[in-house]
């Protein structure tokens, strides 16, 4: 994040706005509705600008030093370079606040593009970069936010005071809110029955003084790596969690999105190395469930594939903790997918197969027979650390030596790496290419695939 957003409150503070022109006078409008008075100095002043209400305190001259004393904003809106860099500058000198338009270079805070629905806010800045990107931006939020948002902020602005009198914990008193502008009383709201809206949340805050809380948790597939690969569910139970407990495959994008002041878990775990043993895991999830916290155990991929997630659910059922589970991209779907490396195709594989290349006893001992079949893709995962058995024994059981191979490491991400081989050579080549785990290993004739149907930029180019 390269600048901290910050709402200010204006009112009644004095704000300087240096230029007389449209630019000029669209900042001077802005300021105005945010209740600054607004002191505006140019040579000459355009007439829509005196047309304003409230009407700024107008200087038709050039502008001089003394004009910055005593402004908590400066905005610079003229297109003389020299004048706009003269400003600047008086202002760095003075810690006071300023923006010149299209200089970002001279900018020590920016104007972002806003989409208004009072009490709610939102703002949408570039770092002055890309203004125009900003503002498309904005158009698309704007079309996503009713406009009677506002009237459902000051609804429960009126009964802030009261929630937080009846419901004395901070997490009680955020799940209660959650409830409201997520349900009934938001819904009559944006029908415009603000009075029927009122009675239900007065109700619903009646009912909450005799109702117990209660924890749940939700196993949430986090997918290969891409945030942009979560489910609309994933990111909402994300954005409503108390604590997010996390592994090592689950990317530090999709971790971000959760709720800033919600506590992150990292627990972590590699081939034979455990941040966290998994039936610490499972009683973590069951206490803090009992500690009526909204739990996420966020899990790379799916949770039911290969990601333990069936352990998980029987402890939870065990101890009568409620509990969901969200479906995730698994990894072999969607590394093969980034890759271009399709898992069926009817001139190369009737069938897929899944398998972990690490059992629970550490060893490789898998079924042969059943992953060394023709007309068949073969997806192992966690089997980096065996590639070299692995590779032996599928054409000890009947595949040929120049059969294709692929290794994907972090697939999906921008640190996505291929090596491309087949079961003769891909170990060395994997070795000689430096691939770390998380990697994953497709086997099979649709693997020869990949050149012609690339797609992921240079991310998608074998190493």
């Amino acid at each position: 994040m390269d600048f901290l957003p910050l709402f200010h409150n204006m009112r009644d503070k004095s704000a300087l706005v240096v230029g007389g022109g449209a630019v000029a006078h669209r900042k001077a409008e802005l300021l105005t509705s945010a209740g600054a008075k607004v002191v505006l100095v140019a040579p000459e002043i355009d007439d829509r600008i005196r047309q304003l209400n409230p009407c700024p305190e107008l200087h038709e001259r050039p502008f001089e030093a003394s004009d910055i004393e005593g402004r908590v904003l400066v905005i610079v809106a003229t297109p003389d370079s020299t004048l706009n860099a003269r400003v600047s500058r008086l202002c760095h000198e003075r810690g006071i606040p300023v923006n010149v338009v299209d200089q970002p270079d001279l900018c020590s805070v920016f104007v972002p593009a806003i989409i208004d629905r009072s009490p709610i806010v939102v703002a949408v800045g570039s770092s002055g970069v890309a203004p125009v990107l900003a503002r498309l931006t904005r158009a698309r939020i704007e079309a996503m936010l009713p406009a009677t948002l506002g009237r459902l902020a000051s609804l429960a602005a009126r009964f802030r005071p009261m929630v937080k009198q009846t419901i004395p914990s901070l997490a009680g008193r955020r799940q209660f809110w959650e409830r409201i502008f997520q349900g009934e009383v938001a819904r009559l709201i944006h029908c415009g029955r603000d009075k029927e809206a009122e009675q239900l949340l007065q109700q619903q805050m009646d009912e909450q003084r005799h109702s117990k809380p209660s924890g749940e948790v939700a196993l949430v597939g986090a997918g290969p790596g891409d945030p942009e690969l979560l489910t609309f569910k994933a990111v909402r139970l994300l954005q409503a969690a108390d604590v997010v407990v996390y592994d090592r495959l689950v990317s530090e994008q999709v971790v971000g999105l959760a709720r800033r002041d919600s506590e992150k878990i990292y627990v972590g775990k590699q081939s034979s190395h455990h941040t966290l043993p998994q039936e610490d895991i499972n009683k973590l999830l069951v206490r803090l469930a009992k500690e009526n916290k909204r739990v996420v155990r966020l899990k790379g991929g799916d949770p039911f594939i290969f990601g333990r997630g069936g352990e998980e659910i029987e402890t939870l059922m065990a101890e009568g903790i409620p509990f969901q589970v969200v479906p995730g991209i698994t990894s072999a779907s969607g590394c093969s997918t980034y890759c271009g490396i399709p898992l069926t195709h009817r001139d190369h594989a009737h069938s897929v197969v899944f398998a972990t290349g690490h059992l629970r006893d550490g060893t490789v001992d898998l079924n042969w027979k059943a992953l060394a079949q023709p007309w068949q893709t073969t997806v192992i995962y966690m089997g980096m650390t065996g590639l070299k058995i692995i590779a032996e024994q599928l054409m000890a059981h009947g595949l040929s030596p120049e059969t294709p191979v692929a290794v994907i490491h972090k697939g999906t991400t921008p640190e996505q790496r291929i090596v491309i081989g087949q079961l003769d050579n891909i170990n060395k080549k994997v070795r000689h290419a430096g691939l770390k785990p998380p990697s994953l290993i497709i086997v099979g004739s649709v693997v020869s695939l990949h050149p012609q149907l690339r797609w992921f930029g240079d991310q998608a180019e074998a190493v």
